[in-house]
């Protein structure tokens, strides 16, 4: 499979965003709490990622502290966020793991009623780098039967996040996603032609995420934050015809002092005037209208 190291080169196209402007952004709340790594899922062990025990290891049995940080993603941060952005009024797309989202059905419902898009993060919040084919393709359609089943109607945008090398093509294969997002390979939505039919990739981020918050090489505080949001939009801005992905999860952004950074940066979003706020099917549909495959 060739890869495309190319891309729209140095004369990426106009994307019109609506109203005439100059940058789309678009906000990602990731709901995997219920679904990561532990025994009681039937997985080999408990989660090593993405916590603020940066480093831990994955036990063969139970991880309590593990459990209940992640805990904190549904019961509190999740909430927080939500307070955030529908007090601003601002859209959003949630990356739902499907096994997660059918615990909590309160948290579908706050969703659903903010007019929140739920695009499905997959089955399990699981590794699928080693997944044996049939079984990824098997978690896929079992994943779009649950969220269809939880909110009411099957998923439109898809982002695994950690893929196997037969992802892509079974997404395309499955063939009812709009978009997918499991990309990082650009600043603007475009077609992928690899697997037979087009797929649009609408692509997400893992800088501008506060995944940088629990890792070696990440903020240590709000601050650090919200400037790198803040440079990335006022980039991006400048340039003009560009997309911004932000991508924040319950457990992480919806701490109390990470929350007071990030609702710094949507205020300086909404003070600029000439963003585009999204949902990420909102984009899918513009771009697939603007420039059709």
């Amino acid at each position: 499979m060739t890869r495309d190291l190319v891309g729209y080169g140095g004369s990426p196209p106009d994307p019109r965003w609506p109203g005439g402007a100059r940058i789309a952004v678009q906000f990602v709340v990731n709901y995997e709490e219920g679904a990561e790594n532990s025994v009681l899922n039937g997985d080999k062990g408990s989660e090593a990622f993405l916590s603020e025990m940066v480093g831990a290891q994955s036990h063969p049995d139970r991880a309590m502290a593990m459990e209940s940080l992640y805990e904190y993603g549904s019961r509190a941060g999740f909430w927080r966020l939500h307070r955030l952005f529908t007090g601003r009024g601002l859209p959003v797309t949630v990356f739902g793991v499907a096994n997660a989202l059918a615990m909590n059905p309160q948290a579908v419902e706050a969703m659903l009623a903010a007019d929140w898009e739920i695009a499905s993060h997959g089955l399990k919040w699981i590794d699928y780098q080693t997944v044996p084919e049939q079984v990824e393709r098997a978690h896929i359609a079992e994943a779009i039967a649950t969220h269809q089943r939880v909110t009411g109607s099957r998923p439109l945008g898809w982002y695994q996040g950690r893929t196997s090398p037969n992802t892509a093509r079974l997404v395309v294969e499955e063939g009812g996603f709009l978009y997918d997002a499991d990309s990082y390979a650009d600043d603007l939505p475009h077609w992928d032609h690899r697997h037979g039919k087009a797929q649009l990739i609408v692509p997400y981020t893992l800088d501008v995420n506060d995944m940088k918050m629990v890792a070696y090489n990440g903020f240590t505080e709000g601050e650090q934050f919200f400037r790198y949001l803040r440079d990335t939009f006022d980039q991006l801005r400048e340039e003009g015809g560009r997309m911004m992905s932000v991508g924040l999860h319950g457990r992480i952004a919806g701490r109390p002092a990470r929350a007071r950074a990030l609702a710094r940066f949507l205020d300086h979003v909404m003070a600029a005037g000439d963003a585009w706020v999204a949902r990420r099917i909102d984009i899918a549909r513009h771009w697939m209208e603007v420039y059709p495959a």
